[in-house]
């Protein structure tokens, strides 16, 4: 891993080291206040051997957005990269070839030691660069998933709901897991007032012939980096997107005959099979998997192993 601190109004150099437990005080702001943010991505081996990752540079920007939501010191982009590059560098012999991938966890926290910091923001921080390689999230097939409808609660505040936080997937967490319980379910869409936004840990959206649905973007969700490659490449593929508000029942409508899936990093996209709303099932299409999903999950996983060639600047060779 590399880490980096930030004290005395400034940032430090980095290091890399082992991955191993670190230090930590226990009055540190993150353990009381929730000072987080983090990001998600990949880099690939592609077949001549090269290390390529994946948009570093949209969730580096992500990442600084997060740190200026949440009052903490912005990490400086190039600092940033290099911390990456060299995270990369240094488990370079670890990246697994296709369909793994070696998985970056950038992470950032404060770490002023004081209980008593509830109304001021961390004037200490660090900054930490996770890699882990990860193996097919398909490895037994694409199977669609269970999904239950929250359609009182909302998934986080709506103020952070566009942050990479930590406290946001706590508070998903409690009500996916009674979900599961209850109905078993895979996740939990939450549309608050009805109105269509998230899971706990992915956006959504609707496919049909043609046609492209997602929640147009504001500060109450997390605006995916897969969710903007997705609709990029849909669009060239000749799809109307259409990024506005929805809400449940027009969703259910929508799926009799159509399609819907999950994006994020982990999965790309991943199909939903059914809905559990109110209690009742709702098969989504024929209940298995869409070829639009299918579709539109393969070009953009080709691009990123470096099967199709890569006409938006997206993969950056290491």
């Amino acid at each position: 891993m590399t880490l980096a601190r930030f004290q005395n109004g400034e940032w430090g150099p980095f290091e890399a080291r082992p991955c191993a437990p670190i230090e930590l005080h226990p009055a540190a702001h993150v353990l009381h206040y929730a000072s987080t943010c983090f990001e998600g991505f990949k880099a690939y081996r592609w077949a001549d051997g090269s290390i390529n990752v994946f948009r570093m540079d949209r969730h580096i920007e992500r990442m600084r957005q997060s740190a200026r939501a949440l009052v903490l010191p912005e990490p400086d982009p190039r600092r940033l990269e290099e911390m990456i590059l060299t995270a990369i560098e240094r488990n370079r012999d670890t990246v697994p070839e296709a369909p793994g991938a070696l998985y970056l966890r950038p992470i950032l926290f404060g770490t002023t030691p004081n209980i008593g910091a509830a109304g001021a923001a961390a004037t200490e921080a660090t900054l930490i660069v996770l890699a882990s390689p990860v193996w097919d999230y398909f490895a037994g097939g694409m199977k669609p998933l269970r999904i239950y409808v929250e359609d009182v609660n909302a998934r986080t505040a709506s103020q952070t709901g566009k942050v990479k936080t930590g406290g946001n997937y706590a508070a998903a967490l409690g009500p996916t897991l009674e979900a599961r319980r209850r109905y078993n379910v895979d996740q939990v869409l939450f549309c608050p007032g009805g109105s269509v936004q998230e899971t706990g840990a992915s956006n959504f959206m609707l496919f049909a012939d043609g046609r492209v649905l997602t929640r147009s973007l504001d500060s109450t969700f997390l605006h995916g980096v897969t969710r903007d490659s997705v609709l990029t490449l849909a669009r060239e593929e000749g799809y109307q997107v259409e990024e506005r508000v929805f809400d449940v029942a027009e969703m259910l409508q929508w799926v009799r005959d159509g399609e819907a899936a999950l994006s994020g990093t982990a999965a790309v996209l991943a199909g939903v099979g059914t809905f559990v709303y109110h209690g009742e099932e709702h098969k989504v299409g024929s209940g298995d998997v869409g070829p639009h999903t299918r579709k539109l999950r393969e070009r953009l996983v080709s691009i990123q192993r470096g099967e199709t060639r890569d006409t938006h600047g997206w993969t950056r060779k290491i």
